[in-house]
């Protein structure tokens, strides 16, 4: 019966992901759908935009080459009519001439004859007629403003909708992903000379496979990439994948998607578990902070007016451990006395992993590594035969040590601003480095038979965590050309049992 019920679960689990499969496609195709009504309003809008705009370059043509024959007409007319008017002015004046003459030639007397003769002469002399020009300056002939359409109707009637530019194809074998880095690299399945750019999305996700319709995050886009790849940096890996796709451009019009894609992003992601802290310490997300004033109030109305009087920070010895209410801490305090820690919220099983530590330039004194769950409540990092930690005291002169079962190994190297552990935990390996530079610190050798947790001490100041971190490839590298055993010292250097 136990096998035909595992037979039947997984046969429930099987149609449960094929319902979950055929969902999302619903969606997408309901999607889809919403797709093609907003785009088809929108590129009917856009031809209407395109036409209008050609009706009113047309328009603004039209207008441009009616003035200039317009000109030319009003040009001709005024020299035509400016001829007319000499050439009638002259008629004039040669008539008037011609009819003298004809009087003259009546005249009997010799002496007025002459006279009449002269003057004759001398007004046909000056006559405006025999200067006249009778050419026409200008033509009646408009023919050198005709225009011919007939090119311009035929790459009109030619007129259709651009070429659209095929999909991209992304080679997931061409991708790479490392070093909080993601490189996308595409190929087009065509030849197309007329691509200007091409547009690349991406979003995280926790789902492997095709990109989900409901509950995930909104795409984020990158224009204008003139290469086939492009380089995403400084990523954040707090998810398992992330999905991208890509499309090509013309001058005009953008393609159809690639299809999309799902490259790997996993990373130890975790924060500090507010639950695990002393006291003392003011914990959010990714920071935590010294707080000397943790539980005082509570215990001063107990106390009344033991502390009246003191100021500035107080001695660690002397700090309060009163638990703080219920609506601040979700249990009961995990450490107490001098042991301000704070765990992180994730154990570490197997695996190779990694984070950074950034302290705050006034920080007094702060310790970053790694401890079984079972450390005690009065324990310290490093004190314990079950946790390793690098230390930094900054209280009237530096220390900076790696610690381990109650021994310290002095570091004669500068504090780097911001610290990077390395764990292995397969491997048995727990490393520190300068995160900037990723020069060694130390490493421990050891073999985890449990699973291990973050751990984190603060006194005086405050540190800031930083996670969704993959192992750096520099770190890799030094781990093989190191064997996980350079800066180790065998003093520090235990197998747990």
């Amino acid at each position: 019966m136990d096998t035909q019920k595992e037979a039947l679960q997984r046969i429930v689990t099987t149609l449960a992901n094929k319902n979950d499969e055929i969902q999302n496609f619903i969606d997408t195709l309901r999607h889809r759908l919403r797709g093609v009504q907003a785009n088809s309003t929108k590129v009917l809008s856009d031809l209407d935009d395109e036409f209008d705009s050609l009706y009113s370059f047309l328009d603004e043509m039209k207008e441009s080459m009616s003035n200039t024959i317009k000109q030319e007409q009003a040009r001709k007319t005024q020299e035509l009519q400016n001829q007319l008017t000499q050439c009638t002015n002259a008629l004039e004046s040669s008539e008037e001439l011609l009819e003298f003459a004809s009087q003259s030639l009546s005249i009997k007397e010799p002496e007025e004859f002459t006279k009449a003769a002269r003057q004759i002469k001398d007004r046909v002399t000056m006559a405006a007629a025999f200067r006249l020009s009778l050419k026409p300056k200008v033509s009646d002939n408009m023919t050198h403003l005709m225009v011919d359409f007939s090119q311009e109707r035929k790459i009109v009637q030619a007129l259709k909708f651009l070429p659209v530019p095929k999909a991209p194809e992304i080679d997931p074998a061409d991708c790479i992903v490392a070093d909080n880095c993601v490189t996308v690299a595409w190929r087009m399945t065509e030849e197309d000379s007329k691509i200007d750019h091409y547009v690349l999305e991406y979003r995280k996700t926790n789902y492997d496979g095709l990109p989900r319709v409901k509950d995930e995050r909104c795409w984020e886009l990158i224009d204008h990439i003139k290469d086939t790849e492009y380089t995403l940096s400084g990523l954040r890996f707090d998810s398992k994948y992330m999905n991208f796709r890509v499309r090509a451009c013309n001058k005009a019009v953008a393609g159809e998607y690639s299809d999309p894609v799902t490259l790997e992003t996993k990373a130890l992601m975790f924060s500090f578990d507010n639950t695990s802290s002393h006291l003392n310490l003011k914990v959010e997300e990714s920071v935590v902070e010294w707080d000397p004033t943790g539980g005082k109030s509570q215990e001063n109305k107990v106390k009344g007016k033991e502390n009246k009087g003191r100021s500035g920070t107080p001695s660690p010895k002397r700090t309060s451990v009163t638990s703080r209410p219920a609506t601040v801490r979700g249990s009961r305090d995990r450490f107490t006395g001098e042991s301000y820690t704070v765990l992180g919220d994730t154990a570490i099983e197997s695996g190779q992993h990694y984070w950074e530590v950034k302290a705050q330039k006034d920080c007094k004194s702060y310790s970053v590594g790694i401890t079984h769950k079972t450390i005690g409540k009065f324990d310290q990092l490093g004190k314990t035969n079950t946790s390793w930690c690098l230390y930094v005291n900054n209280w009237l002169q530096t220390t900076f040590a790696a610690k381990h079962n109650n021994k310290a190994k002095a570091l004669e190297m500068t504090v780097p601003d911001r610290i990077g552990i390395y764990c292995d935990f397969d491997g048995g390996q727990l490393a520190f480095y300068n995160a900037d530079t990723k020069q060694l610190l130390y490493s421990f050798k050891t073999k985890f038979t449990q699973p291990i947790i973050p751990g984190f001490m603060v006194w005086c100041g405050g540190i800031t965590l930083y996670t969704g971190l993959q192992v750096p490839s520099a770190v890799r590298t030094l781990q093989k050309s190191e064997n996980g055993m350079s800066g180790s010292s065998s003093s520090l250097t235990s197998a747990v049992q």
